[in-house]
């Protein structure tokens, strides 16, 4: 695994990385080996797999399994590789991240369990029990918009004395109560909103996790080094320059235009996995304006 920045256990500039798929539907593990080795040769130095944006819900644990392992092979000595291994199943939770151990994960991704709502203890004892069932530093992923539930400022400060919680993937937007978790414990924050990538560096959050950086890794570092110089009018009009990035990729939905993008850029990414749909022809044209907009060549 690279060196990670002071601060920040699993690297600055982290891809949500989409799973490639082949033309019939399977899983592609050399187009993933070919995708994280130009995500990380553009300036990444962590990728997250299996996540949401990698469509976790439709691969089995045996794809994900031989998915890890590839990107781990081909990128595992030169950036963090974060295994997604999030379910509803406290259970199944545990049991894909003892497995995303023995593959070679250097951490793990663990959303809140979705649509069963539990309350805050429920949360509490889910994400104490795969954290203790690894050696693996986990960063929790807070999306209330997907899961149903927050993860409330003081269950974080519970979590957050457990030794391998380390970090938090931010897509709560709510910047009143991260600054308070921020202020009151030792996590590593990521932003997981690219809209909000430069407000949460004001903040505190140590970097991102991203779904625009499979196209804009090298304009996101360049706003991460202003930032970091104290030039922040540049880390501003860098922000400012991506707005209809970060405003394009999402008009329909984060993994479906990621592997649109990719398919104009040659990259492997492939189709989307049902009840996902391809993008339309005027999505893919929208998308192209877009990216144009913003600085990304096709």
């Amino acid at each position: 695994m690279a060196a990670t920045h002071g601060g920040a256990p699993f690297g600055r500039m982290v891809t949500a990385m989409v799973t490639p798929f082949k033309p019939d539907g399977s899983l592609d593990a050399d187009g993933a080996q070919t995708l994280a080795g130009h995500l990380v040769d553009a300036g990444n130095d962590g990728l997250v797999i299996s996540g949401t944006t990698g469509e976790s819900p439709t691969t089995t644990d045996a794809e994900k399994d031989r998915l890890l392992r590839a990107v781990v092979e081909a990128v595992g000595d030169r950036a963090t590789v974060i295994a997604g291994v999030g379910t509803n199943d406290t259970a199944h939770t545990i049991e894909s991240a003892k497995q995303a151990e023995a593959a070679g994960a250097h951490g793990l991704l663990v959303v809140s369990p979705y649509y069963s709502r539990p309350p805050q203890a429920g949360l509490i004892e889910h994400f104490t029990r795969v954290a203790d069932a690894t050696g693996l530093p986990s960063m929790l992923y807070d999306i209330p918009v997907r899961t149903g539930v927050p993860i409330r400022t003081e269950t974080l400060i519970r979590l957050a004395e457990h030794p391998r919680i380390v970090a938090v993937k931010d897509a709560k937007d709510d910047i009143a109560e991260t600054s308070w978790v921020l202020a009151r414990t030792d996590l590593a924050y990521y932003c997981g909103t690219d809209m909000l990538n430069l407000p949460w560096l004001a903040i505190g959050a140590v970097g991102f996790v991203s779904v625009v950086s499979h196209v804009a890794t090298p304009q996101l570092v360049e706003m991460l080094e202003a930032w970091d110089a104290g030039d922040v009018s540049s880390a501003r009009t860098i922000h400012r320059a991506l707005l209809p990035v970060y405003t394009g990729m999402f008009r329909t939905q984060g993994a479906i235009l990621a592997k649109a993008a990719l398919r104009l850029l040659g990259l492997p990414g492939g189709p989307v996995r049902a009840p996902l749909v391809d993008a339309t022809e005027d999505q893919v044209t929208a998308l192209k304006a877009d990216l144009a907009a913003g600085g990304v060549h096709i």
